[in-house]
């Protein structure tokens, strides 16, 4: 996978990278911003200086991580894979030039080399990235999956040149975590897990790596953001850094200045493939959590609730009678499932879970996900403008459950003459037989079906389509086409300024829109 151009993705084999995930290696530097010290200031220039919130002392950052960092480089190793293929090699990424004669050169040819245009022999291809040890007695060493994915051999490169031999514990897709285990008689620095909850943005942080297999590079930077969701998966909460990241960094920790891990770094917005300044790391909250079910079981067990879950937008909001988007508004509920159990219904909207705020949707399955299996927990949710406190029990996420895919859109039109109702740009017309037909609706949906959306009205603008069936609009079931009228009249004299449907397509998945009133 590689998102080059957008969010470089992630370090691949083949002796070449095609997709960057960078272990966070933070390089800037109170160098570059060092001043000569005149004599009696302690080392640092008097210069006047408004400062606001702030140490005037740590404006510059710290003026060493010199000892930071040689207590923790052993414990950060090399990694590199290696994979047997067969067939015709993919296409390539391209490789950078390196000036003839420079030390550099030989490096690239290797690192770059390709089979010949038609080989269609077994070749052995390599990756490179970077790990940390977390448990010397054990000898168990965290790194990113897609830096250790199909590899046919895993092989540790320790800071003093030891190499071992890496036995795979475990993986997270989900996370793009994985665990390792070696065996050696010597005992090995390990690192310990700092909190990066405490983290704050401006906070400096160092990290160590092997970018383009320069191992033990160390950086330093500062935290940019937090919380970032880049739409790499289901419980994206990234760390955002400034630091130089780059490939072969894949897997490498992010250290605060105390020294602890607060981060894996993984991914790395590139349009050229090199850093421009904006990484991001997996949280230590996040990965703590991994790593002791990889240790403990070889595999994740996370909590499921049972829901099929969108974001509350403002549009939404309004249509359900709040003062602002917030929680996370229930579309689906899984038959026989743990929030069907509790008594959940589409329509609700979750906005505290185990008593934890939800400020928006995304925020839930990493809540639910970190939650023991078979927990009961309370989750207070909003219905039709009241509070409702519900418990539930969790049951345990399966790795095959994932999101149904889109029913692709059939645009035929009924043959029979029906009663049809145009409102909100939408045509509207009862089921039947023959539109189940059609539109492959199946028997247990029920409500009435669009058969054409107006194009520019607010409708199309909400990716409503032709075959979509309205279950209820303003959280009131619908049995005829008549109803939807009224029900829009109803809720426009009572001021709303957006419509809430609820939509479902032929296989019964539901959605809710918000469609805004013309004026």
């Amino acid at each position: 996978m590689a998102w080059f151009g957008s969010l470089a993705g992630y370090a691949t084999r083949g002796g070449l990278f095609a997709a960057v995930i960078g272990a966070v290696v933070l390089m800037g530097a109170s160098a570059a911003n060092a001043e000569t010290a005149a004599p009696g200031t302690n080392g640092a220039a008097e210069q006047p200086a408004v400062v606001v919130g702030g140490n005037p002392a740590h404006m510059h950052g710290p003026r060493s991580v010199a000892d930071l960092a040689e207590g923790l480089i052993d414990a950060v190793v090399n990694i590199s894979t290696t994979q047997v293929v067969s067939g015709q090699p993919s296409v390539p990424t391209p490789a950078p030039d390196a000036p003839k004669g420079s030390p550099f050169e030989e490096f690239f040819e290797e690192f770059f080399n390709r089979p010949k245009e038609n080989d269609q022999r077994p070749r052995k291809v390599q990756s490179l990235g970077s790990g940390f040890i977390i448990d010397g007695k054990e000898g168990l060493i965290i790194t990113n999956n897609h830096v250790i994915e199909e590899a046919d051999e895993i092989v540790v490169n320790l800071n003093d040149g030891t190499k071992l031999t890496a036995e795979l514990v475990g993986r997270d897709t989900k996370t793009d975590l994985a665990l390792l285990k070696v065996e050696t008689d010597k005992p090995l620095t390990e690192l310990a897990f700092g909190d990066s909850d405490k983290l704050r943005v401006g906070d400096w942080v160092m990290a160590i790596g092997n970018p383009f297999n320069l191992g033990g590079t160390v950086t330093v930077g500062i935290v940019s953001a937090r919380n970032r969701d880049i739409n790499s998966g289901p419980y994206d909460n990234y760390i955002q850094t400034d630091a130089a990241i780059n490939r072969g960094n894949s897997g490498g920790p992010l250290f605060d200045m105390n020294g602890k891990v607060v981060g894996i770094n993984t991914a790395i917005f590139s349009p050229s493939g090199g850093s421009i300044g904006i990484g991001f790391a997996v949280p230590s909250a996040i990965a703590m959590n991994v790593f002791d079910q990889l240790r403990q079981y070889g595999e994740t067990r996370r909590g499921w609730l049972g829901v099929r879950i969108q974001q509350v937008t403002d549009e939404i909001a309004e249509g359900l009678g709040m003062e602002s988007p917030r929680g996370a508004l229930v579309a689906g509920v899984t038959e026989d499932g743990p929030a069907a159990k509790a008594g959940l219904e589409p329509g609700d909207v979750i906005i505290t879970f185990d008593g934890r705020d939800v400020p928006a949707m995304r925020d839930l399955p990493r809540m639910v996900a970190e939650s023991p299996i078979g927990k009961a927990v309370d989750v207070l949710i909003l219905r039709k403008g009241k509070e409702v406190t519900l418990q539930v029990e969790l049951g345990r996420l399966e790795e095959s459950e994932s999101t149904a895919e889109p029913v692709e859109e059939v645009p035929s039109e009924p043959e029979e003459a029906v009663t049809t109702v145009s409102v909100l740009g939408m045509t509207v017309v009862p089921l039947s037989d023959q539109l189940r037909a059609t539109y492959s609706i199946g028997e247990e949906v029920m409500g009435v079906v669009i058969t054409d959306v107006a194009a520019g009205s607010v409708a199309a603008e909400k990716n409503v389509v032709a075959g979509d069936v309205i279950v209820e609009v303003g959280q009131e079931a619908i049995t005829e086409p008549g109803d939807v009228a009224e029900r829009v009249k109803q809720l426009t004299s009572e001021g709303r300024r957006s419509i809430l449907l609820l939509l479902s397509n032929g296989r019964g998945e539901l959605r809710f829109v918000a469609l805004r009133v013309e004026k």
